[in-house]
Protein backbone atom coordinates (compact mmCIF):
# COMPACT_ATOMS: atom_id res chain seq x y z
CA UNK A 1 0.00 0.00 0.00
CA UNK A 2 1.70 3.31 -0.94
CA UNK A 3 2.15 5.77 1.97
CA UNK A 4 1.53 8.82 -0.57
CA UNK A 5 -2.63 10.01 -0.96
CA UNK A 6 -3.35 12.27 -3.36
CA UNK A 7 -4.27 16.08 -1.53
CA UNK A 8 -7.65 17.06 -0.88
CA UNK A 9 -7.98 20.36 -2.55
CA UNK A 10 -10.88 22.31 -0.28
CA UNK A 11 -14.19 23.18 -1.78
CA UNK A 12 -13.34 26.63 -1.40
CA UNK A 13 -10.36 26.98 -3.15
CA UNK A 14 -12.05 25.19 -6.19
CA UNK A 15 -15.20 27.31 -5.99
CA UNK A 16 -12.61 30.25 -6.02
CA UNK A 17 -10.82 29.05 -8.84
CA UNK A 18 -14.17 28.18 -10.99
CA UNK A 19 -15.23 32.30 -10.08
CA UNK A 20 -11.87 33.44 -11.65
CA UNK A 21 -11.90 31.12 -14.70
CA UNK A 22 -15.26 32.39 -15.46
CA UNK A 23 -14.65 35.90 -14.86
CA UNK A 24 -11.33 35.73 -17.13
CA UNK A 25 -13.37 34.15 -19.66
CA UNK A 26 -15.92 36.72 -19.23
CA UNK A 27 -13.46 39.59 -20.01
CA UNK A 28 -11.94 37.58 -22.88
CA UNK A 29 -15.56 37.65 -24.41
CA UNK A 30 -16.41 41.38 -23.50
CA UNK A 31 -13.00 42.14 -24.74
CA UNK A 32 -14.03 40.50 -28.39
CA UNK A 33 -17.17 42.00 -28.33
CA UNK A 34 -15.92 45.46 -27.67
CA UNK A 35 -13.36 45.05 -30.48
CA UNK A 36 -16.04 43.84 -32.53
CA UNK A 37 -18.06 46.78 -31.81
CA UNK A 38 -15.38 49.42 -32.31
CA UNK A 39 -14.35 47.91 -35.77
CA UNK A 40 -18.30 48.12 -36.76
CA UNK A 41 -18.01 51.83 -35.49
CA UNK A 42 -15.25 52.97 -37.67
CA UNK A 43 -17.14 51.33 -40.60
CA UNK A 44 -19.78 53.13 -40.10
CA UNK A 45 -17.60 56.64 -39.33
CA UNK A 46 -15.90 55.75 -42.68
CA UNK A 47 -19.20 55.41 -44.75
CA UNK A 48 -20.96 58.62 -43.64
CA UNK A 49 -17.82 60.63 -44.27
CA UNK A 50 -17.08 59.03 -47.70
CA UNK A 51 -21.40 59.91 -48.02
CA UNK A 52 -20.53 63.72 -46.77
CA UNK A 53 -17.25 63.73 -49.21
CA UNK A 54 -20.39 62.84 -52.10
CA UNK A 55 -23.11 65.20 -50.68
CA UNK A 56 -20.65 68.23 -50.62
CA UNK A 57 -19.38 67.48 -54.49
CA UNK A 58 -22.62 66.54 -55.58
CA UNK A 59 -23.68 69.53 -54.24
CA UNK A 60 -21.34 71.94 -55.75
CA UNK A 61 -22.17 70.11 -59.22
CA UNK A 62 -25.68 71.48 -58.43
CA UNK A 63 -24.32 74.89 -58.12
CA UNK A 64 -22.38 75.23 -61.29
CA UNK A 65 -25.26 74.07 -63.29
CA UNK A 66 -27.93 76.13 -62.15
CA UNK A 67 -25.45 79.11 -62.63
CA UNK A 68 -24.70 78.12 -66.20
CA UNK A 69 -28.39 77.38 -66.88
CA UNK A 70 -28.84 81.52 -65.66
CA UNK A 71 -25.86 82.81 -67.48
CA UNK A 72 -27.24 80.58 -70.91
CA UNK A 73 -30.93 82.65 -69.93
CA UNK A 74 -29.72 85.66 -68.90
CA UNK A 75 -30.16 85.49 -66.21
CA UNK A 76 -28.63 85.95 -62.32
CA UNK A 77 -28.32 83.19 -60.38
CA UNK A 78 -29.26 83.40 -56.65
CA UNK A 79 -27.93 81.21 -54.49
CA UNK A 80 -30.45 79.57 -51.35
CA UNK A 81 -30.83 81.26 -48.23
CA UNK A 82 -27.98 80.57 -45.76
CA UNK A 83 -28.56 78.14 -43.33
CA UNK A 84 -25.85 78.86 -40.78
CA UNK A 85 -24.33 82.00 -40.07
CA UNK A 86 -20.74 82.37 -38.39
CA UNK A 87 -20.82 85.20 -35.81
CA UNK A 88 -17.91 87.38 -34.15
CA UNK A 89 -17.76 89.96 -31.76
CA UNK A 90 -15.22 92.36 -32.27
CA UNK A 91 -15.87 95.57 -30.38
CA UNK A 92 -17.71 96.33 -27.25
CA UNK A 93 -17.38 94.99 -23.29
CA UNK A 94 -17.82 98.06 -21.38
CA UNK A 95 -21.12 100.51 -21.34
CA UNK A 96 -23.47 98.28 -23.10
CA UNK A 97 -27.01 98.71 -22.40
CA UNK A 98 -28.79 95.64 -20.75
CA UNK A 99 -30.62 94.49 -23.87
CA UNK A 100 -27.48 94.27 -26.22
CA UNK A 101 -25.65 93.08 -23.37
CA UNK A 102 -28.18 90.11 -22.68
CA UNK A 103 -28.35 89.23 -25.94
CA UNK A 104 -24.79 88.68 -26.37
CA UNK A 105 -24.84 86.89 -23.41
CA UNK A 106 -27.42 84.14 -25.13
CA UNK A 107 -24.94 84.00 -28.13
CA UNK A 108 -22.32 83.26 -25.79
CA UNK A 109 -20.29 85.89 -27.41
CA UNK A 110 -19.12 87.16 -23.72
CA UNK A 111 -15.24 88.11 -25.06
CA UNK A 112 -13.86 90.21 -28.11
CA UNK A 113 -12.79 88.02 -30.96
CA UNK A 114 -15.12 85.04 -29.65
CA UNK A 115 -17.15 83.07 -32.46
CA UNK A 116 -20.17 80.86 -32.59
CA UNK A 117 -22.56 79.22 -35.05
CA UNK A 118 -25.99 80.47 -35.18
CA UNK A 119 -28.89 78.75 -37.05
CA UNK A 120 -30.59 81.07 -39.35
CA UNK A 121 -34.23 81.82 -38.07
CA UNK A 122 -36.47 85.05 -37.76
CA UNK A 123 -35.44 85.67 -34.42
CA UNK A 124 -31.84 84.72 -34.65
CA UNK A 125 -32.12 87.32 -37.49
CA UNK A 126 -33.77 90.19 -35.37
CA UNK A 127 -31.21 89.31 -32.32
CA UNK A 128 -28.19 89.83 -34.73
CA UNK A 129 -29.54 93.34 -35.77
CA UNK A 130 -29.99 94.40 -32.56
CA UNK A 131 -25.86 93.85 -31.18
CA UNK A 132 -24.80 94.72 -35.29
CA UNK A 133 -22.35 97.34 -33.62
CA UNK A 134 -20.67 95.10 -31.79
CA UNK A 135 -19.99 91.64 -33.84
CA UNK A 136 -20.15 90.77 -37.70
CA UNK A 137 -21.30 87.74 -39.34
CA UNK A 138 -21.98 86.12 -42.35
CA UNK A 139 -22.37 82.40 -44.04
CA UNK A 140 -18.96 80.06 -44.02
CA UNK A 141 -18.20 77.60 -46.44
CA UNK A 142 -17.51 74.11 -45.69
CA UNK A 143 -13.69 75.21 -45.97
CA UNK A 144 -14.32 77.45 -42.76
CA UNK A 145 -16.45 75.15 -40.83
CA UNK A 146 -14.14 72.08 -40.83
CA UNK A 147 -10.74 74.53 -40.01
CA UNK A 148 -12.93 75.96 -37.03
CA UNK A 149 -14.02 72.54 -35.28
CA UNK A 150 -10.90 70.90 -36.46
CA UNK A 151 -8.29 73.74 -35.46
CA UNK A 152 -10.40 75.62 -32.92
CA UNK A 153 -13.08 72.98 -31.79
CA UNK A 154 -13.38 72.62 -28.03
CA UNK A 155 -16.17 70.60 -26.66
CA UNK A 156 -18.12 71.47 -23.29
CA UNK A 157 -17.52 68.84 -21.08
CA UNK A 158 -18.93 69.35 -17.07
CA UNK A 159 -18.60 73.19 -17.76
CA UNK A 160 -14.92 72.59 -18.89
CA UNK A 161 -13.09 72.89 -22.01
CA UNK A 162 -11.80 69.83 -23.40
CA UNK A 163 -10.25 69.20 -27.15
CA UNK A 164 -11.88 66.86 -29.71
CA UNK A 165 -8.89 65.01 -28.95
CA UNK A 166 -11.20 61.55 -30.19
CA UNK A 167 -14.55 60.48 -31.54
CA UNK A 168 -15.22 58.87 -28.24
CA UNK A 169 -15.17 61.90 -26.30
CA UNK A 170 -17.85 63.06 -28.97
CA UNK A 171 -19.62 59.93 -28.67
CA UNK A 172 -20.07 59.84 -24.68
CA UNK A 173 -22.10 62.85 -24.95
CA UNK A 174 -23.49 63.04 -28.60
CA UNK A 175 -24.31 59.35 -29.41
CA UNK A 176 -27.43 59.60 -27.91
CA UNK A 177 -27.83 61.53 -31.09
CA UNK A 178 -26.12 59.67 -33.61
CA UNK A 179 -22.84 62.28 -33.72
CA UNK A 180 -20.12 59.83 -33.72
CA UNK A 181 -17.59 61.96 -35.11
CA UNK A 182 -15.71 65.52 -35.79
CA UNK A 183 -16.76 64.88 -39.25
CA UNK A 184 -20.51 64.07 -38.05
CA UNK A 185 -20.33 67.66 -36.00
CA UNK A 186 -18.96 69.53 -39.18
CA UNK A 187 -21.90 67.71 -41.31
CA UNK A 188 -24.57 68.48 -38.69
CA UNK A 189 -23.14 72.53 -38.68
CA UNK A 190 -23.29 72.96 -42.27
CA UNK A 191 -26.56 71.35 -42.93
CA UNK A 192 -28.36 73.33 -39.81
CA UNK A 193 -29.08 69.16 -39.02
CA UNK A 194 -31.90 68.31 -36.55
CA UNK A 195 -29.63 68.17 -33.49
CA UNK A 196 -27.65 71.34 -34.66
CA UNK A 197 -29.16 72.54 -30.88
CA UNK A 198 -27.16 70.13 -29.24
CA UNK A 199 -24.20 69.92 -31.20
CA UNK A 200 -23.69 73.80 -30.70
CA UNK A 201 -24.56 73.91 -27.58
CA UNK A 202 -21.77 71.13 -27.27
CA UNK A 203 -18.80 73.28 -28.41
CA UNK A 204 -17.47 75.64 -26.64
CA UNK A 205 -17.62 79.49 -28.29
CA UNK A 206 -14.16 79.39 -30.98
CA UNK A 207 -11.44 81.66 -29.85
CA UNK A 208 -10.24 83.45 -32.57
CA UNK A 209 -6.88 85.82 -32.64
CA UNK A 210 -6.82 89.24 -34.22
CA UNK A 211 -6.99 89.31 -37.91
CA UNK A 212 -3.80 89.20 -39.81
CA UNK A 213 -3.08 92.43 -41.66
CA UNK A 214 -5.60 94.08 -39.03
CA UNK A 215 -8.77 95.03 -39.63
CA UNK A 216 -10.57 98.24 -41.37
CA UNK A 217 -9.95 101.47 -39.58
CA UNK A 218 -13.46 102.49 -38.19
CA UNK A 219 -15.29 99.74 -36.27
CA UNK A 220 -17.80 102.45 -35.95
CA UNK A 221 -19.20 101.93 -39.54
CA UNK A 222 -20.94 98.71 -41.05
CA UNK A 223 -18.89 96.33 -43.10
CA UNK A 224 -20.84 97.68 -46.73
CA UNK A 225 -20.31 100.74 -45.55
CA UNK A 226 -16.25 100.21 -45.23
CA UNK A 227 -16.22 99.41 -41.83
CA UNK A 228 -16.24 96.21 -39.59
CA UNK A 229 -19.40 95.69 -37.90
CA UNK A 230 -22.26 93.97 -39.05
CA UNK A 231 -23.52 91.24 -41.60
CA UNK A 232 -20.47 90.52 -44.47
CA UNK A 233 -21.67 87.65 -46.10
CA UNK A 234 -19.18 85.08 -47.84
CA UNK A 235 -16.62 87.55 -46.71
CA UNK A 236 -17.10 86.20 -43.48
CA UNK A 237 -14.96 83.62 -44.84
CA UNK A 238 -12.21 85.71 -45.54
CA UNK A 239 -11.86 87.24 -41.98
CA UNK A 240 -12.11 83.77 -40.07
CA UNK A 241 -9.14 82.96 -42.18
CA UNK A 242 -7.00 85.97 -40.82
CA UNK A 243 -7.90 85.03 -37.74
CA UNK A 244 -8.01 81.24 -37.47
Amino acid sequence: MSSSTTPLVPETLLKKRKSTEKSREEKKAAALEARKASKAKRQVIFKRAEQYVNDYKKQEREEIRLKRQAKANGDFYVPAQPKVYFVMRIKGINNIAPKPRKILQLLRLLQINNGVFVKVTKATSEMLLRVEPYITYGEPNLKTIRELIYKRGYGKVNKQRIALSSNQIIEEHLGQYGILSIEDIVNEIRVAGPHFKQVNNFLWPFKLSNPLGGSRPRKIKTFIEGGETGKREHFINDLVRKAN
